[in-house]
């Protein structure tokens, strides 16, 4: 068990504040945190060896369609325009009808053979490194309640973020920076609370750099540097603030917003230190930045972010998301799937591949685990015209690489016509369970206490899929 809200940490953590006169000093609050949480377990914030020691997700906003990316479907392409032989699930976001084959071709790749759809071609040269997990499926049909679930592990209340989860059981590597970083996030369907700490302290929800709507250039941290004042005069400043906050502190003796407020002035002021040198990407290669496709037109704005991601793994932040999404549309093809998928899978694919290489190249894959996928599948079967998909929760496509999983395996099946996840079903609660694991962080015991009950990010269900381990 963590910290909670009755853990005898928590009141030492009191007695500690109004028993120390110069208050904080230049311990962060965070640091004191993990010690306790690392004296609960044994002198490790880990519950057994890991395999992983950050996070990459790369989340496709609106759900691509598994059927044309990484599930190839020979039956599907055989069977196009004819009626599902099966019945379609009982609860359906919008009709379909006949079933639709993929209009892109697939390819063999790799000593794995693994086939991969012509979407993705940079993405398919790198597939012995990647564990496709074709079986994952979830419980809601709408793109809200979806993205809550795969961000939060519930669809329908207000929880931490999984990346909230892993900064609160393993903090950060590197205390200048935060813990959990989320470049050029969505602000529809879940919106802050797909990135939030919900009760968790407020120090674990993640850092928003930019949001969707606008290009990642301007994904940077603001009024980084002060032109004004020396760091010295800032850090009298901030001792003087601190001193005054820690005043207000011993009155109130609970107020978890200041002791937050407090250790957010502390994170700032470090990282002054190396935030403006992680945000410049001109420090790259041409070479670098030419494998991430940074000098192109076409995948510009996703390369930013993937290269961002890649400098923020190496300095030491656990848990980094990048976003795809650039309209309310996104991979949210309904109509207009030839067009849609088509320019989103351009986009991506070479960000993507770049960035697997380089960590690769950087022997940093070997402990980073990049996750990859939307918050559901598409239908195999066609909506509105012939050049659509409509939701699909029942059975889709996400994938894993590096840290720790089985490169060149295609882990559980949708049925043949990729509708229903039929061999070894991974509910997204068993992705969380399989992902905390990687980090060497038991699911089930990685709890936090609140409104009189243990909460988890799988809540009472998960499984460990231990078939994707190498």
């Amino acid at each position: 068990m963590f910290e909670n809200s009755t853990s005898p940490f928590r009141s030492h953590r009191r007695s500690l504040l109004k028993s120390v006169a110069a208050g904080f000093g230049g311990v962060a609050l965070n640091a004191l945190c993990q010690q306790a949480a690392a004296s609960e377990i044994g002198g490790s914030p880990f519950h057994f060896t890991p395999r992983a020691k950050r996070v990459i997700f790369m989340f496709m906003k609106g759900g691509p369609s598994q059927v044309d990316t990484f599930d190839y479907k020979p039956q599907l392409q055989k069977d196009d325009g004819k009626p599902l032989p099966f019945a379609k699930p009982r609860v359906q976001f919008a009709p379909t009808g006949n079933l639709l084959g993929s209009p892109w071709r697939f390819r063999q790749y790799g000593q794995s053979g693994i086939p991969v759809s012509e979407l993705f071609p940079n993405v398919a040269q790198l597939v012995d490194d990647i564990c496709f997990l074709n079986s994952v499926h979830g419980t809601n049909s709408a793109h809200g309640g979806a993205a809550l679930k795969l961000h939060t592990g519930s669809d329908n209340f207000v929880r931490p973020s999984m990346g909230a989860w892993v900064s609160y059981g393993l903090g950060t590597e590197n205390h200048n920076l935060p813990s959990f970083v989320t470049i050029c996030p969505t602000l529809a369907h879940g919106g802050v609370n797909n990135w939030g700490s919900a009760f968790l302290p407020a120090q674990h929800q993640g850092i928003p750099l930019g949001v969707a709507s606008q290009p990642a250039t301007a994904a940077a941290v603001k009024y980084i540097a002060n032109p004004k004042w020396s760091t010295a005069a800032q850090r009298t400043q901030l001792d003087l603030l601190r001193e005054l906050n820690q005043q207000h502190l011993l009155q109130t003796a609970d107020d978890v917003a200041m002791e937050a407020r407090i250790h957010s002035y502390e994170l700032a002021f470090r990282m002054q230190s190396e935030m403006p040198r992680l945000q410049d990407l001109t420090q790259e290669t041409k070479e670098t930045q030419d494998m991430y496709g940074l000098n192109e037109k076409m995948t510009e704005n996703f390369a930013r972010q993937c290269l961002m991601a890649r400098r923020f793994a190496e300095a030491g932040v656990r848990f980094i998301q990048v976003t795809h999404s650039d309209s309310f549309v996104q991979w949210d093809q309904h109509g207009d799937l030839r067009k849609g998928h088509t320019k989103n899978a351009a986009e991506v694919d070479k960000p993507i591949a770049g960035l697997l290489r380089d960590l690769k190249q950087r022997g940093l894959l070997e402990d980073t685990l990049v996750l990859w996928g939307g918050e559901f599948g598409r239908t195999p079967t066609a909506q509105g015209t012939t050049d659509g998909r409509d939701h699909n929760p029942e059975g889709f496509t996400m994938w894993m690489a590096g840290g720790g999983v089985k490169g060149g395996t295609r882990y559980g099946a949708t049925d043949e016509y990729g509708y229903y996840a039929t061999e070894k079903p991974m509910h997204m609660h068993d992705v969380h369970a399989t992902l905390l694991h990687l980090m060497g962080l038991d699911h089930k015991r990685l709890t936090y206490r609140y409104a009189g009950r243990d909460f988890r990010l799988t809540d009472v269900a998960g499984d460990v899929h231990h078939g994707v381990f190498s």
